[in-house]
């Protein structure tokens, strides 16, 4: 499980489909109100108060993207205050308004152009051309439209190495942010960046 602040009532949650199925879950399973999904989100928001300091006070919105191959991101928003008399309960529960999503996308984002330029190389090698580029809000995104020559899950494993599964949707992205390539954006990248 991976943590990152987004703001300071948003954190994401990065699960891999390892991390459910150590906690005995599959990706099916979140779709269902069972006791080990509520437990399963109990114990990411414990662990991203240890570590990011995140505070639950009041509702919290959940938004769950499940990837392909990858795993679930996990979307968690504290959206209120409780009133000191209910404080005292906060421990015992938590209402959460909960949003499912499933994208078959191959869509990534990275931190830096520099990560797009490696990665480029390393999907050249292996015969990927294809891609389209973007930028929005200073980062950039990827998205490979084309099956990829390898098995999915060796082909996501490489994207990760590099990049994060973006949980910001690819429509958002086209209609807000910028194309700065729009076809075999890989191809065109090795041809423009070489390895020196």
């Amino acid at each position: 499980m991976r943590l990152e602040r987004l703001t300071h009532n948003k954190i994401k949650i990065f699960l891999t489909f390892d991390d459910l199925m150590d906690r005995g879950l599959t990706k099916e399973d979140l779709w269902k109100d069972t006791f080990k999904v509520h437990q399963l989100f109990r114990d990411m928001i414990e662990e991203a108060s240890e570590e990011l300091g995140f505070e639950v006070n009041g509702s919290i919105a959940v938004e769950v993207y499940s990837l392909p191959a990858q795993g679930m991101v996990v979307i968690v928003t504290s959206e209120g205050e409780y009133d000191d008399m209910e404080e005292e309960f906060a421990d015992d529960y938590i209402e959460m308004q909960v949003t499912l999503d499933e994208s078959d996308d191959i869509f990534y984002e990275f931190q830096t152009f520099e990560d797009v330029i490696q990665l480029a190389h390393r999907l050249y090698s292996i015969g990927c051309l294809d891609g389209t580029l973007y930028s929005y809000q200073n980062r950039f995104y990827l998205h490979v439209a084309e099956e990829p020559p390898i098995p999915i899950d060796n082909f996501v494993a490489l994207l990760a190495e590099f990049a994060s599964p973006s949980t910001i949707t690819i429509h958002r992205v086209q209609e807000y942010g910028k194309k700065l390539i729009e076809h075999r954006a890989i191809e065109q990248l090795v041809r423009y960046f070489p390895v020196r």
